[in-house]
């Protein structure tokens, strides 16, 4: 299936409906995913990018039925994660001599991948290849957005930046254009993507973008490899990859929690009554962490202000749901956020020590010592909850 993008370009990537998990079981993809790859028959045939490796064959039968192999011209290596390269393998084999543009990192990865001595062509920010018909596509380093390979490469005459994982999302649709799906859920992808996967590298992407707009290139598509074409107002996009780049978060606390016996969760609820109490505009939102997806848990930390994280001790320690959420965490580098650490214990009580140790190694602002209960709480711990979640909004 092809989808016409604009004049001489057009989509012949895969909508991946089944897909539940992403880079291996790392992120949720609640609905599903697409794979872009786009086909531009000017002067040269050039195709950019592929899909991902299980839908290999399929992807090199579909666009035999579009085009005669033989007859493209260059193929673009944006990326050379295997879910934009796996089709490459089995459509080398038809053109084995085609030369493959990529970044030299590009070159790279690709041989490390799939240990082939393809006739790479490698470029770096502003070399340009020429398409014929008077357009040109120009070529745009994105270094650690999000590998070391990657890159985007804009087209001349139709303005078309294939911006590769910029500016995409997660979002399995018949519906191709930003401006024929569902607005609520579109974003909703697009800030759990940015939040998950762009966030340890927001300095960059600031950098990147402004740099990009002081090329002064006319921008009247987006193309990213997931997800929608941004074709209505693609600046939009542009726009929140901006704001979220900057420090981002909004009105919100996120309480997560780990329990074994309830005590932690009772805790969680009157810590977040407190804080109701004290600031009733304040969005809050509770997640208990061996229950929850957690992508959806670091896409709401990435719109918080304060996170509070709450776990029992457990063999001197805290519960592997709690370590591992810490571990993701520390991974985003989230910036200007407070935090604070709660839980029940027994008879040592170390939970709460190293949580807080925890989160500020992870570059939280760590309000407090922390509030923990002996045991399950009693009316006067649950009364100490709520002081505790009131005095955070003082």
């Amino acid at each position: 299936m092809k989808i016409n993008v604009k004049n001489r370009v057009d989509w012949v990537g895969k909508v991946d409906w089944d897909l539940r998990k992403f880079h291996g079981n790392e992120y949720s993809t609640h609905k599903g995913s697409s794979y872009n790859s786009y086909l531009i028959r000017e002067e040269k045939n050039v195709l950019i990018d592929t899909v991902w490796k299980p839908y290999a064959k399929e992807f090199v039968q579909n666009l035999s039925s579009e085009i005669d192999l033989e007859k493209i011209d260059f193929v673009i290596a944006n990326h050379a994660e295997i879910d934009h390269s796996g089709a490459l393998p089995e459509l080398m084999k038809h053109i084995p001599d085609t030369p493959i543009y990529c970044t030299a990192n590009g070159v790279k990865s690709l041989k490390g991948h799939y240990h082939q001595d393809w006739n790479f062509k490698t470029v770096t920010t502003g070399d340009t290849l020429d398409l014929g018909n008077g357009k040109q596509l120009i070529f745009v380093e994105m270094k650690m957005l999000h590998w070391p390979d990657s890159m985007a490469c804009y087209m001349t005459g139709d303005n078309i930046l294939f911006s590769n994982d910029a500016f995409g999302q997660h979002l399995a649709t018949e519906h191709l254009f930003n401006d024929r799906v569902d607005q609520a859920e579109l974003f909703v992808e697009c800030i759990k993507y940015y939040a998950n996967i762009l966030t340890p590298f927001s300095s960059l992407v600031e950098k990147k973008i402004h740099e990009i707009l002081a090329l002064k290139l006319p921008i009247d598509i987006i193309a990213p490899s997931h997800g929608v074409v941004w074709r209505d107002n693609p600046a939009q996009i542009v726009e929140k990859y901006l704001a979220w780049s900057t420090a981002y978060q909004e009105n919100q606390i996120t309480i997560m929690y780990d329990t074994m016996w309830d005590g932690t969760r009772i805790m969680a609820e009157n810590i977040a009554r407190g804080i109701k109490q004290q600031d009733s505009d304040v969005t809050l939102k509770l997640f208990n962490i061996s229950k929850s997806d957690k992508n959806d848990v670091i896409t709401e930390v990435f719109k918080s202000k304060m996170v509070l994280v709450g776990s029992p001790t457990i063999g001197k320690g805290i519960t592997s749901g709690t370590a591992g959420i810490l571990e993701e965490i520390e991974g985003m580098r989230f910036k200007d956020k407070s935090a604070a650490a709660f839980g029940c214990y027994g008879w040592s009580g170390e939970s709460v020590k190293k949580i807080s140790e925890w989160l500020s190694k992870a570059g939280f602002t760590v309000v407090n010592d922390g509030i923990k209960c002996l045991w399950n709480p009693d009316e006067a711990a649950q009364a100490a909850c709520v002081d505790f979640g009131a005095s955070l909004c003082q």
